[in-house]
């Protein structure tokens, strides 16, 4: 079992920045493909971000891609997503999430935090 907690949370006006970090624990945190996905009210969860377990290779939605940046530290068994330039449509709920295998979409997904609000007022 792998246990997740996120922080970094917050309100933001449009155009700011702000840093959501993720401590995982339970498993090697070097066997983890690690990511975020975040969800807005009254839609589905939506896939933002994931890394490898290296941290060699990233994958970015297009909504996000040259304004978000994700990265992990395997000696503190943290992931990170650097949120720059930020939008009213970027208000959500942001999820940590873990899976030996890689994802693109919730589904796929076997461990998630508890989430943490992210909202950009404009």
């Amino acid at each position: 079992q792998v246990q997740l907690v996120e922080s970094g949370g917050g309100l933001v006006q449009a155009g700011g920045s702000l840093r959501l970090s993720c401590v995982a624990s339970g498993r090697p945190f070097g066997s983890l493909v690690m990511g975020w996905f975040r969800q807005a009210p009254g839609k589905e969860r939506e896939f933002v971000a994931s890394i490898s377990r290296s941290g060699a290779t990233t994958f970015y939605a297009d909504s996000v891609k040259g304004r978000f940046t994700i990265s992990r530290d395997n000696a503190k068994n943290t992931v990170y997503l650097q949120m720059n330039s930020l939008k009213p449509e970027d208000t959500a709920v942001y999820y940590c999430a873990a899976d030996s295998n890689y994802f693109g979409r919730a589904a796929l997904v076997a461990y998630w935090g508890q989430g943490t609000q992210v909202t950009v007022s404009s």
